[in-house]
């Protein structure tokens, strides 16, 4: 059998300097199958992410492999296989892309989420499930600032219950 080498064109560096760059500016890479799926579906992924600053892009897993490589975003190559499709997510957002693709497989039934490199850390399917289920950032901290504010209101309604008993009091003595 013959070897066969890929032949380097400049359209092939020019697709994966194009994905690196786009790789460039995010910290969260889910890797997604998305066998089955419609332009119309795929589409609406699309838009979901889009309101957390994320993206989803269909990739050549040969190109995606080299651009994540340069990147030194190591840990995915298993999970580029087949047809897939990569959702991008910055800085904290990336359990809620993993809510969003997880609703998007739940709605459709096609999508399947291989894997991710999430801030360096490779994470299996079900890694990514669990972190999908986890609060997000601004709800934590809403959360935290309900937990900080009861005590201040505890202590109001009960210096505010006390001034009105004064009252009445002060109001019944006369």
């Amino acid at each position: 059998m013959e070897n066969y080498k890929t032949r380097v064109t400049q359209a092939k560096e020019d697709a994966v300097k194009a994905l690196k760059d786009e790789f460039a500016g995010y910290d969260s890479y889910i890797f997604t199958n998305y066998r089955g799926l419609t332009v119309a579906q795929i589409t609406d992924i699309r838009k979901d992410l889009r309101k957390n600053d994320a993206a989803y892009r269909v990739v050549k897993n040969r190109y995606a492999k080299i651009a994540l490589a340069d990147l030194e975003k190591n840990g995915a190559e298993e999970q580029m296989v087949g047809p897939t499709a990569v959702a991008l997510a910055k800085g904290d957002t990336a359990n809620v892309v993993a809510k969003a693709l997880f609703a998007a497989a739940k709605d459709n039934g096609k999508l399947e989420v291989k894997g991710a490199l999430v801030n360096g850390e490779f994470m299996t399917a079900e890694q990514v499930e669990a972190l999908s289920k986890l609060p997000t950032k601004l709800e934590l901290i809403a959360s935290l600032m309900g937990t900080m504010k009861a005590p201040v209101q505890k202590l109001a309604a009960t210096l505010l219950a006390y001034m009105k008993s004064k009252e009445e009091a002060q109001g019944s003595a006369n």
